[in-house]
């Protein structure tokens, strides 16, 4: 990671800190911003690498590092997260293995994000697909 400045988290005072994710982000001056298409469990061949929903939410949030990565970023210059799922039983049923998946991607950076159930993905199997914005140092 660079030494460059990260964006700031942003919690109101007396709020409870709320767990997983930031209430907001602020963009450091200078920074430009990276919109990140939503990504979804599949290799760079375009194949899903799993059935299940914590492989592919791996894969889709390591695909979203690695656009991040190609602008020049890191992780944690990430501010915001919007994660798609079809199911959001198997979402919450899975929290304590997705977590796990997080940390070991993400670290402790938890930038804005937002958790929304869709009815289904644009590719067929996709069972989570995530869209990201980074703040990137010029």
């Amino acid at each position: 990671m660079s030494d460059e400045p990260r964006p700031e988290t942003v919690e109101p005072a007396g709020w409870k800190t709320p767990r997983g994710y930031s209430n907001g982000i602020l963009v450091p001056a200078g920074a430009q911003l990276l919109f990140v298409a939503g990504q979804i469990g599949w290799d760079a061949e375009q194949r899903l690498v799993s059935g299940d929903l914590v492989g592919q939410f791996e894969q889709a949030l390591a695909n979203v590092i690695q656009v991040v990565h190609a602008a020049g970023g890191w992780p944690d210059q990430i501010a915001r997260l919007t994660i798609y799922v079809v199911d959001r039983q198997a979402y919450l049923q899975s929290t304590r293995a997705l977590g796990e998946v997080y940390r070991r991607l993400m670290g402790n950076h938890y930038p804005a994000m937002s958790l929304v159930e869709v009815s289904a993905l644009l590719e067929e199997g996709a069972l989570v697909e995530i869209e990201a914005t980074a703040a990137i140092p010029s």
